[in-house]
């Protein structure tokens, strides 16, 4: 019997600029056909959940559920997780999208490298423009890989899903906007390895003009996070700098700060 992928999306107040609609679609039009999305609408109060309602009536591969509060990212994935029934699993943003042999190449190399428990790739960058850079990890990342910034692109992955069963989100304040980093390293710690695929096979919406700058306190927990993972890891006390990092970005006036967040794209030139 063929492989089924189970793709986990979590999704709050997304009604705008058609992003619902760009982003299933490409699902839909993935080369490979046997997937099933589940989608957790995380409280949302715009709409989004009606839209993502007609879309599922018409495609039964779409599992639309609900919080009736928001919860966050890590519990609405985790609560995805509940009703997943593919061979592995597969994350996605709703402001995103994937390229047509997004989920045939992940599942290629996962079948053929039995070694790692999952895969992100290598993404492109979009704005209202088009693709303006890609952003690359590396391939085979070890443990010190996890000291300047988590070296797997969380929207892109791909995973076994005995990763997942053995390793779900940790819902908590720290953990918010640091839920894969913290999944990560807690998952390295335990022994499981992931890679790379160099090839761009995600589109990330990710304006090179503007990046959001994060309230001081989710800073804080930021660098909570880091300590526990790198005292795991085995990083301490080489990783003390690193700790502190995420305090140290947040006082960096904005366009330094742009410059920073491009160290690991390649700009693309018209």
């Amino acid at each position: 019997m063929e492989n089924q992928i189970s793709v986990i999306m979590g999704v709050y107040n997304a009604n705008k600029d058609n992003m619902i609609y760009k982003s299933i679609q490409s699902i839909c039009n993935q080369t490979f056909s046997n997937w099933e999305l589940i989608i957790c609408d995380d409280g949302s109060t715009d709409g989004t959940y009606k839209i993502i309602e007609g879309l599922a009536r018409k495609e039964n591969r779409i599992k639309l559920i609900l919080n009736k509060k928001n919860k966050g990212l890590a519990y609405s994935l985790n609560h995805c997780l509940k009703y997943t029934k593919g061979d592995f699993i597969a994350r996605m943003d709703i402001d995103d999208t994937s390229e047509p042999e997004r989920f045939e190449q992940q599942l290629k190399f996962l079948l053929e490298n039995e070694q790692f428990s999952f895969c992100s790739t290598a993404s492109n960058l979009f704005d209202e423009n088009g693709v303006w850079a890609v952003r690359y990890k590396k391939f085979n990342p070890g443990r010190k890989d996890f000291l300047f910034n988590s070296p797997y692109i969380h929207a892109s992955l791909m995973a076994r899903k005995a990763f997942y069963e053995n390793n779900k989100y940790s819902v908590s304040r720290k953990t918010l906007r640091a839920e894969d980093y913290e999944l990560f390293m807690r998952a390295y710690a335990k022994g499981y390895i992931g890679a790379n695929l160099q090839k761009p096979l995600y589109n990330i919406r990710e304006d090179k003009n503007c990046y959001s700058r994060r309230r001081y306190r989710e800073r804080l927990f930021e660098a909570m996070v880091r300590f526990d993972g790198y005292k795991m890891l085995g990083l301490l006390p080489q990783g003390i700098p690193y700790i502190i990092k995420p305090l140290i970005v947040g006082l960096i006036p904005q366009e330094m700060l742009k410059k920073i967040r491009k160290e690991d794209v390649k700009i693309r030139k018209n």
